[in-house]
């Protein structure tokens, strides 16, 4: 069952949106809010597969809260609205929209614009966590090269030993190596 969160602050068109949605099989409506401010509070709470914001054009409220929920619980969300402007857009996307429909959608339209904006996510969240993971692996290589040096150092060590001796030492103590070179640093800043 995808559980959707529905956000709408255009009564008007609040209801065709619901309703395309009460038609689709496997959906469940979780939540429906007229404002964009319970927004994190709510995402918290009913935890949506995904979150529709249907306004005329993305205020500064609704962008604020898409970002406390991107950087806590992220989402795939879909906005639909009448504002074509490309810094509305840009504003959007770059607090964590992953579809942005101008004027509306077809009621046969919304299960593809749904699917595509859950794949972006799905595929964004894995870039993130691809460079995240690049990051950490070049800190922890900072870390080692500096540990290393520290070895050669103190103790006349070639680049090799330096580091047959920081990879014994993670052995020996079952740790990751970049554990052992961040200890290894911080006992040299104290001596």
């Amino acid at each position: 069952m995808l559980k959707v969160l529905v956000v709408d602050n255009t009564p008007g068109r609040a209801s065709s949106l619901r309703q395309a949605l009460s038609s689709m099989p496997g959906v469940e409506v979780t939540c429906t809010l007229e404002s964009p401010l319970e927004l994190f509070a709510r995402v918290a709470e009913h935890r949506p597969d995904i979150v529709l914001i249907d306004t005329d054009s993305p205020s500064r409220d609704v962008l604020e809260q898409l970002a406390a929920v991107s950087s806590s619980a992220p989402r795939p969300v879909v906005i639909f609205s009448d504002d074509s402007e490309n810094d509305s857009i840009r504003a959007a996307i770059k607090a964590g929209v992953s579809a942005y429909v101008v004027e509306g959608v077809a009621p046969s339209r919304l299960e593809p614009v749904m699917r595509v904006a859950i794949e972006r996510f799905e595929a964004d969240q894995a870039l993130l966590a691809e460079l995240s993971d690049a990051k950490s692996q070049l800190a922890d290589r900072k870390v080692i090269e500096r540990a290393k040096g520290i070895l050669m150092q103190r103790r006349g060590l070639g680049e090799d030993e330096a580091f047959k001796l920081l990879r014994k030492m993670a052995m020996d103590r079952k740790a990751r190596l970049a554990t052992v070179a961040r200890e290894l640093i911080a006992a040299a800043e104290v001596l």
